[in-house]
């Protein structure tokens, strides 16, 4: 069967063509000019993946992403003309899997869609659990512990630690996680600096000493496998 695409985009002319280059591409389309007509259409006709614009009139592109995430996983590229860092950590911090900037090439974009369906699901064809040292996730449910206590984390902080699960303790590149976790081949080390602290602060006791997510200075970061051991105290017991 075919991947369902659902495009919410207030450019009519675009929406149009985009939708008719899709549909020649073997998609079948779904379209919307709002983010309340979009709502609907992703509730009802359950798409395998939602294009999504920022700037869409009465309720924008990041009200919609938000309420999106509140029922689903589905996978969101955003289509915007907004290139600034902080747009794009905005859209990662709602869980959004792919950032496209306008002008844009269909054929480009196409690509991108097909690899983002792609990871999700290779996603739901592998096993339920990966787990290393007391880190454990959960495929199924999207949901991590550490030695059996819950981590509340986003959609992109959780691929995030699924990419270091993965690599099994490996020191892993900047530019490697930027395509493991968002699906670009170029390298924004801010952008992957940025979502290392942020899942720092949920899985370290102190996060600025980490000792699950391990820095490799000028290579990229690895998960250890315990918790450093404090340094012994060199004091003699008291004789009995």
């Amino acid at each position: 069967m075919n991947a369902k695409i659902l495009v919410i985009d207030d450019d009519l002319t675009l929406l149009h063509l985009l939708s008719q280059y899709l549909r020649e591409s073997a998609f079948e389309v779904v379209e919307a000019s709002n983010g309340p007509t979009g709502l609907r259409l992703a509730y009802g006709e359950k798409p395998d993946l939602v294009l999504l614009d920022v700037m869409l009139p009465g309720m924008d592109g990041w009200e919609v992403c938000a309420r999106l995430r509140e029922l689903t996983d589905l996978p969101i590229i955003m289509l915007t003309a907004k290139t600034t860092e902080a747009d794009k950590l905005r859209g990662f911090r709602l869980g959004v899997d792919d950032y496209v900037t306008k002008p844009f090439s269909f054929a480009e974009l196409t690509a991108r869609i097909q690899a983002v369906i792609g990871r999700a699901q290779s996603d739901q064809t592998e096993a339920s659990y990966i787990a290393h040292g007391d880190i454990l996730l959960d495929m199924e449910r999207y949901q991590a512990s550490l030695d059996g206590r819950t981590l509340e984390l986003t959609p992109t902080e959780f691929r995030l630690l699924e990419a270091l699960v993965r690599r099994k303790g490996r020191v892993t590149s900047d530019e490697d996680l930027m395509h493991a976790v968002w699906g670009s081949y170029r390298s924004d080390p801010a952008l992957v600096r940025r979502y290392i602290l942020l899942l720092r602060k949920k899985l370290e006791r102190d996060p600025s000493h980490p000792v699950w997510i391990r820095t490799a200075r000028g290579f990229g970061y690895r998960l250890g496998t315990a918790p450093l051991k404090p340094p012994k105290d060199n004091k003699k017991p008291d004789k009995e």
